[in-house]
């Protein structure tokens, strides 16, 4: 038997596909930083910023201290304007020793006029005494009884 062979003429073949040309990418410049313009309104919207410890209002303490031996069993008491005080009722001073009494005013902010007191009922004489706010004064007042 006889072989054929196919003697068909092969096709050209066609070229490859040339792969299109990418477009040319443009790399911008970076942009120059620039600050940016705070407004009023933006500065409003601002937390503000915490106070130094030495900006930092503390309470202002006022100090009476009498040195007086008025007995015992008796209780020294102030009354006035300023500091919280009023000249309706007293606020009693602490005994510190055996004749020294003292109390100490957190809320005055003007000086602070005061008279004082044998429990709540004799007041010392002479005129009232007054104290700078933040400061003490150390006083031997005189009642008429003893």
């Amino acid at each position: 038997m006889k072989k054929t062979t196919n003697k068909a003429k092969p096709t050209p073949a066609t070229p490859a596909p040339v792969p299109a040309k990418k477009a040319a990418r443009k790399i911008a410049a970076p942009k120059a930083k620039t600050s940016p313009r705070i407004t009023a309104a933006a500065a409003k919207a601002v937390a503000p910023v915490a106070k130094q410890p030495s900006e930092i209002k503390r309470p202002v303490v006022t100090t009476i201290v009498a040195n007086i031996d008025i007995g015992f069993g008796n209780t020294l008491y102030v009354r006035g304007e300023g500091g919280g005080l009023n000249w309706e009722t007293g606020v009693a001073l602490d005994c510190v020793a055996d004749d020294r009494w003292a109390i100490a005013l957190n809320d005055a902010a003007s000086p602070v006029l005061f008279k004082l007191l044998v429990n709540d009922l004799v007041w010392s004489s002479g005129e009232n005494y007054a104290v700078s706010p933040g400061g003490e004064l150390v006083i031997t007042p005189v009642f008429p009884v003893w």
